[in-house]
């Protein structure tokens, strides 16, 4: 699990991720996010710890030059509300950018919007949000 995986590489103690899963028990959320939210880590944190617990390709895609034919293939409005951006198309198959590439519905979505095969990498909110930024 992300907390224990955040724990063994010492960035949260124990005490802090039992506050984050009250807190996603009274409210919902990510237990990432909260962690986060309560100033515990950052969002590389997170990343780190997803691409070790996952296996997910992670890209700084704020620093990507991105085609911006590849970018509309996203409607702007997708893109910030869902945290994503396309990054590169070959055939049918488009490279998206995702907060949380394991989100199977939000992947669904973009496979019906877009008439192409997902294949996800992960980067930070924050990253996404300047390559939203710079690129629409």
């Amino acid at each position: 699990m992300l907390g224990e995986i955040l724990i063994q590489r010492k960035k949260i103690t124990r005490e802090q991720l039992d506050a984050a899963l009250q807190a996603q028990k009274e409210k919902g959320g990510f237990v990432g996010e909260i962690l986060v939210n309560f100033g515990f880590i950052d969002e590389r944190d997170i990343v780190v710890a997803l691409v070790i617990q996952c296996g997910l390709p992670y890209i700084a895609v704020n620093k990507y030059s991105i085609d911006p034919q590849i970018v509309r293939l996203i409607p702007k409005e997708v893109a910030q509300k869902e945290k994503v951006i396309a990054l590169d198309r070959i055939g049918d198959i488009l490279s998206v950018v995702m907060v949380n590439p394991l989100a199977e519905d939000k992947k669904s979505y973009l496979e019906t919007l877009t008439k192409c095969h997902i294949a996800t990498f992960i980067s930070t909110k924050t990253e996404i949000e300047e390559a939203i930024a710079r690129n629409y």
